[in-house]
């Protein structure tokens, strides 16, 4: 058996025994994608949490196409790749773009320590200056070529 009847043997599995999308669209009233699963169920997200789709148009989001497998969805206004089994796991963009989400919705809370320190460092002089790096006292120096 070769890798292509391998490959092909181990998607059958996989379609039969896990859900994958029958239909997708974009649903403006609720404003998320919807997405039609084999079992018979729906999965919805919205498209601002998604990798590619955060700052996509309504007119982007018209058409949604599926892969033949699938569990892929693809959106050609954008070209936009997005994995189905990835995104009902919780998993909207890559491991980088997850952790700048997070990070950016970490540095919007409030708390009252961070007000206190934000007062602390008011009297003294507000945030440090981040310093620069000093250059190298010798000067570069380039080879000559022959």
């Amino acid at each position: 058996m070769d890798q292509f009847e391998q490959a092909t043997q181990r998607a059958e599995r996989r379609r039969v025994t896990e859900l994958s999308a029958m239909s997708a669209r974009y649903d403006p009233e609720r404003d998320r994608v919807v997405i039609e699963l084999s079992g018979g169920g729906e999965f919805a997200f919205f498209p601002h949490n998604a990798q590619g789709l955060e700052k996509a148009k309504l007119s982007d989001l018209d058409i949604i196409e599926i892969s033949p497998s699938g569990f892929g969805l693809y959106f050609p206004k954008l070209d936009v790749d997005l994995w189905l089994p990835a995104l009902m796991q919780g998993v909207f963009g890559s491991r980088k773009w997850m952790a700048a989400q997070l990070g950016a919705r970490g540095g919007k809370v409030k708390s009252k320590a961070k007000a206190k320190a934000a007062r602390e460092n008011g009297k003294l002089g507000g945030r440090p200056r981040t310093r620069r790096r000093r250059r190298s006292a010798r000067p570069h120096r380039h080879r000559k070529r022959a």
